[in-house]
């Protein structure tokens, strides 16, 4: 194995003599080549290491307040005190653990969503697969008086079946840009007046469950909701390896695509189907949580400066942005409110930024 390095000014974007990148790491492994960027490479592991910062303030922050020293020793199975370990293991570390997960999942299907359809407005949330999941957990839930566990797999379900619609319209009609995110608004609509209806039609106490887990919360997540979060992220990241040399084609076009062997349709499948899992089990896992999946890769190409934002950097975008939301949400107010209530109020600001920053570069 060995480790190459192209060095070059600060900024420098020129092209070397071996048609690497200046700046770029270059890691080869027999006949195997990898290149990094070398500033989106640090600021992933920054990225990195501020997760995993929130997570231990996330650990030690509460009505129950537990010190450093106490928290090392509960993580090594000395604890001083026996609510030491039932707070550390049973409350807060799911719950952060899922904050993580789910962030990460939602951040990393923005952003295959939006390099596949070079569109920033083409997230789970825009082009109405975050709906589709709600929709197919509400029905689950009221028409057939399911448990929440049923709900979850209504939820992956209904993203299914979001995904299989937009694909289909993708076959036929060639979606792309505006097009996409108009039908996908349309599909969130229709999604989203399923919802209502069959809200409208249930009894109340089951009408008010469904209403709490609409807003989207991280409250009483367990150890189970990991599990369906990891396992989702276990699934998926190595699809995402084995399409990553497709991607960077796809990111050229379709036609430099084709013409570099990739079979675009195929791979733009494979990816719109790794993004949709993602999307329905953090769904799932922690209802639809809006705004994640479209301001993380924004945020991740801004602070990276290239100009497709990795999936790596904005899953920890993701996951840094929704911790931080659920440590608001559950410690800046009076009484705890639903993360959601923070994403949405977070993510409308975005979006109308997002709308202007597009329309004056439109206009220049």
């Amino acid at each position: 194995m060995t480790v190459t390095r192209s060095l070059a000014g600060p900024g420098a974007r020129r092209l070397t003599k071996t048609g690497v990148t200046a700046g770029d790491v270059v890691l080869r492994v027999g006949r195997s080549t990898m290149r990094f960027d070398r500033r989106a490479t640090v600021v992933t592991a920054i990225l990195a290491a501020l997760v995993m910062v929130m997570v231990l303030v996330s650990l030690m922050v509460g009505e129950y307040t537990i010190g450093p020293t106490a928290l090392w020793d509960t993580m090594t199975g000395q604890p001083q005190r026996r609510l030491d370990r039932f707070f550390v293991f049973d409350r807060r570390l799911p719950r952060v653990l899922v904050a993580v997960g789910v962030g990460g999942g939602l951040a990393a299907a923005g952003a295959i969503f939006q390099r596949l359809y070079h569109n920033p407005l083409a997230s789970p949330d825009i082009i109405g697969f975050t709906s589709g999941s709600a929709a197919g957990a509400v029905i689950v839930l009221i028409s057939f008086g399911g448990t929440l566990t049923m709900g979850a797999v209504g939820a992956a379900v209904g993203a299914l079946v979001t995904f299989a619609i937009i694909g289909v319209l993708t076959l036929i009609g060639g979606l792309r840009g505006t097009r996409l995110v108009l039908v996908g608004i349309a599909l969130g609509a229709l999604s989203s007046s399923v919802t209502a209806y069959v809200l409208s039609q249930a009894f109340l106490p089951s009408a008010a469950v469904a209403n709490a887990w609409l807003i989207g919360s991280l409250s009483g997540r367990g150890w189970g909701h990991v599990l369906t979060v990891s396992a989702g992220l276990a699934i998926v990241a190595p699809l995402i390896v084995l399409l990553n040399r497709a991607f960077h084609a796809l990111d050229l076009g379709d036609t430099v695509a084709t013409t570099l062997g990739v079979r675009s349709g195929r791979a733009r499948m494979g990816l719109m189907l790794g993004a949709t899992v993602l999307v329905g089990l953090s769904v799932s896992a922690a209802g639809p949580i809006s705004f994640i999946a479209l301001a993380a890769p924004h945020i991740a190409r801004g602070i990276t400066r290239t100009p497709g934002a990795g999936i790596f950097a904005a899953a920890c975008t993701g996951a840094l942005l929704l911790g931080v939301s659920d440590l608001v949400a559950e410690h800046a107010f009076p009484a705890p409110v639903p993360v959601g209530v923070i994403t949405v109020s977070i993510g409308g600001i975005f979006l109308i930024w997002l709308l202007v920053r597009e329309g004056l570069r439109h206009r220049v």
